[in-house]
């Protein structure tokens, strides 16, 4: 019998719950429910007016309710007198909410888990500290062209940086390390990879812990793609392998295939690298994301981000990099990527790759940054979020993997998203067109 979360409640001195949800533009939702009422809340639900997120819905339609998973309750370590949980999305009647991300990737996980596989993912999160405005870096002596693991300005940074880390500790996220990324007050921290939706559930909290700890210290942090036009934009690097049902056997494992991967697994990289344009509007979903794809050098000589549909060995100018056996990193996504469509696109581009046996094409190990590959041998990624919707509008793997109310829904809003966009009148037009 599954223990009530108020006994929890009592055991680990916790007050208060956090029911939180993440919708379609990655943003986290959240109701504050006290434990003395957390029992009939996690039975029936919170209730949301889904017009109020950014679900596509309206005024007009009936609340949703947001059913909390008891078995990802998140202590927060920074605050333990408070606990979080993700929750699933359905309507008055019973009803999943098709576009709720969680239940888009727990959808797609099912496939593939009707297919005989279980899918592990890791993700490398950068973000920058900022001071409270967001104007500035957080250490104005962090100036080196080349910072990337300067051990002062990481230690600099000790008390935010630590107490993130032990939180993770805390939590049983296994946490090995952290340093300062190659930007300018950039820093990124890294935990074990796990089952694909233990990952999404962590990296959606690491996002609220690291924002919120930043915050205790009087600091703001970011996980913005590209936020300073000079320095290397925001990464979300992740890593992903193919198991089978129960998790025994990496199947992306092949000691005898070339780097040590197995013909599934370049499989599965062919369908990734057959939906890369489409798979931008997911893992790139923000019209900052196109200043850190395509980017002009930066102060430290390169951008760590790709601009073509590539792989390659262990060489971080590609979208794919196999670092070693039995695994491949996507270099393409950023830190706008939303948790849980994050994976669910990558998982869905691959499991087409693996029902059409697609052929990834040849590995390229040039250095695409200095000796860059013609469009007749590699594709070339969006250079702006438009185009990127525009080849998920034509993509039906995305559409019939993750749901076409979904597809629909995340269209309509990111297309929203960019008619705001495109009627602003810029500092940049008025400079250079004003005299026309």
């Amino acid at each position: 019998m599954t223990t009530p979360l108020s006994t929890i409640a009592r055991e680990k001195g916790i007050r208060y719950f956090l029911i939180s949800f993440t919708d379609l533009f990655g943003t986290q939702r959240s109701k504050l429910v006290p434990a003395a009422a957390i029992d009939v809340m996690a039975e029936s639900g919170a209730g949301f007016a889904g017009f109020a997120a950014w679900l596509d819905m309206t005024p007009a339609d009936p609340d949703v309710l947001a059913i909390p998973d008891a078995d990802r309750l998140f202590q927060l370590p920074w605050q333990p007198d408070v606990a979080w949980m993700p929750a699933d999305l359905y309507t008055m009647d019973g009803q999943p909410v098709e576009q709720t991300p969680r239940l888009v990737l727990k959808r797609v996980l099912n496939q593939a888990k009707e297919l005989g596989y279980s899918i592990r993912t890791g993700v490398e999160c950068e973000y920058f500290l900022l001071t409270p405005d967001g104007d500035h870096i957080s250490d104005p002596r962090d100036r080196q062209s080349k910072p990337c693991y300067d051990q002062q300005s990481l230690m600099r940074q000790f008390d935010v940086i630590s107490e993130i880390c032990d939180g993770m500790l805390a939590l049983g996220w296994g946490s090995y390390q952290n340093d300062h990324e190659d930007a300018n007050g950039q820093f990124e921290m890294n935990w074990m990879y796990d089952d694909a939706l233990v990952t999404a559930d962590r990296h959606a909290f690491f996002k609220y812990m690291v924002k919120a700890i930043a915050e205790k210290h009087r600091l703001r942090a970011t996980f913005m793609p590209k936020p300073f036009p000079h320095l290397t934009g925001n990464g979300c690097h992740t890593h992903i392998s193919v198991w089978d049902a129960v998790g025994n056997a990496n199947l992306f494992h092949d000691p005898h295939g070339e780097l040590g991967l197995s013909n599934l697994g370049y499989q599965f990289i062919g369908g990734v690298l057959h939906s890369a344009e489409a798979l931008c509007a997911f893992t790139n979903p923000t019209i900052n994301s196109y200043k850190r794809l395509n980017a002009p050098v930066t102060n430290s000589g390169a951008t760590w981000s790709p601009n073509t549909a590539s792989y390659a060995g262990n060489n971080r100018t590609h979208a794919i990099r196999i670092p070693d056996a039995g695994r491949f990193e996507l270099r393409l996504a950023d830190g706008a990527a939303n948790p849980y469509l994050l994976p669910a696109a990558l998982i869905s581009a691959g499991l087409d790759g693996i029902n059409q046996k697609r052929d990834p094409g040849p590995r390229y190990d040039n250095n695409m940054y200095t000796d860059p590959l013609s469009s007749e041998k590699v594709k070339y990624l969006p250079t702006n979020l438009l185009d990127a919707l525009r080849q998920l509008e034509t993509n039906t793997i995305f559409a019939n993997a993750m749901g076409q109310a979904f597809v629909h829904s995340y269209l309509k809003l990111k297309q929203q998203e960019w008619h705001e966009f495109s009627t602003q009148i810029t500092p940049w037009e008025t400079e250079t067109t004003l005299d026309c």
